[in-house]
């Protein structure tokens, strides 16, 4: 039965959040380049009397990501290197976007996830815009997978600021570059798209579980930047999406090198809210099926995860933060009430500090505006520029 919270938001799925936030995600990222409308429905038709099977919509999803991919290559061996290009990007968003439900990640699951890395590689490879640089973040034994990107620079011209943008609980980022990151580069800010712990690449091929001490991801970030020329290290700043933040709210109470945050959907208190999914039997606006919590902590109970849940709390933290800090959510966010948001940002210790609450007229109520993406980009694009002093504002 359809679910009256969710009357007046974009249910492709009526009666299935996970699958309706899931293909609104990938839609969603259409204006920059990660989806076709006509391909994304397509794979929504074939689904309609399979809503809930997990393995349809990985298979579903697969399909249409590689179909693309070939189309893709065929355009590349007749040297269409454009045509090719844009291929290859949709086709990653769609290999990843079918992975993420589907656990245990097995070959499968790691050889949809890798496809999309390869295929976000040969977009990048061939595209016109702005270079597009796999980089690996030096990090405690081991390395963070990430992308550079930054705008054209001409000899001589002074280093531009950067953002550091983390993922969330169930992204990657691959999807993340789709979310905006062509909103700064175009406004002369960088940006280093980072799969931290628990996300991406680093824990489906590095093994690296999430943590509640995300500053420390944050602190190789920096330290990476540092030694990028084109990068000003004194002017960099972080995000995240979703879960990211909390990972981006931590970093920067705990890393002051950072000059700026924006905190794309605001977590307070992140136990209290798999407190409540658990007690509802998964059954309410969840993104992700319920043990993708502990596949990421790295346990295999609920109440362990729980357990380890309780240091994701940001009372006692966010009143260090000294950065100017903007906080993003949606009137109506269906994952995190807007109650946690409104105390997130009452605790922030930095005088300069802003809740920009996305309300049903303007459009981008929903969790980190998933109904409405271009509200949110250029909302924290435009902020970023300000903040941290780009010139192409």
């Amino acid at each position: 039965m359809p679910d009256a919270r969710f009357d007046r938001w974009f249910m492709y799925f009526p009666g299935n959040y996970r699958w309706s936030a899931a293909l609104a995600l990938v839609l969603g990222s259409a204006p920059y380049g990660g989806a076709e409308l006509g391909e994304v429905d397509e794979v929504g038709r074939s689904l309609a009397g399979r809503v809930g099977d997990d393995e349809a919509w990985f298979s579903a999803w697969v399909a249409m990501g590689e179909g693309v991919r070939a189309r893709a290559d065929a355009a590349a061996a007749a040297g269409r290197n454009l045509t090719a290009a844009a291929g290859y990007l949709r086709s990653a968003s769609y290999f990843h976007i079918g992975e993420r439900f589907r656990l245990p990640k097995d070959t499968a699951a790691l050889g949809a996830a890798q496809a999309g890395v390869d295929s976000f590689g040969r977009w990048a490879a061939l595209t016109d815009g702005p270079p597009v640089e796999r980089v690996e973040v030096p990090f405690e034994g081991t390395h963070l997978p990430a992308y550079l990107t930054a705008p054209p620079r001409a000899g001589g011209s002074a280093p531009v600021p950067c953002v550091v943008f983390f993922d969330g609980l169930d992204i990657t980022k691959e999807l993340q570059y789709v979310r905006g990151v062509a909103e700064l580069v175009r406004r002369d800010v960088a940006c280093l798209v980072v799969d931290g712990p628990g996300n991406g690449e680093a824990i489906r091929v590095r093994g690296l579980p999430l943590r509640p001490d995300y500053e420390a991801a944050g602190s190789a970030a920096l330290d990476f930047l540092a030694g990028r020329p084109e990068i000003d290290s004194a002017r960099v700043g972080v995000m995240g999406i979703s879960l990211g933040g909390y990972y981006a709210a931590r970093c920067a109470s705990r890393e002051h090198r950072f000059a700026a945050c924006v905190c794309w959907g605001a977590i307070w208190d992140y136990r209290a809210i798999w407190e409540r999914r658990i007690a509802e039997s998964f059954g309410g606006a969840m993104s992700v099926a319920g043990d993708h919590i502990c596949w990421v902590l790295g346990c295999d109970r609920f109440d362990e995860a729980l357990g380890r849940l309780e240091a994701y709390a940001l009372d006692g933290v966010v009143q260090d933060m000294e950065c100017p800090c903007l906080v993003l959510h949606g009137e109506r966010d269906e994952q995190i009430p807007l109650a946690h948001a409104e105390a997130l940002v009452r605790a922030v210790g930095s005088p300069d500090k802003e809740l920009r609450v996305f309300g049903e007229q303007v459009g981008g109520a929903t969790h980190c505006q998933n109904d409405r993406l271009t509200a949110a980009t250029t909302a924290y694009a435009d902020w970023f520029a300000d903040r941290l002093g780009a010139a192409g504002t």
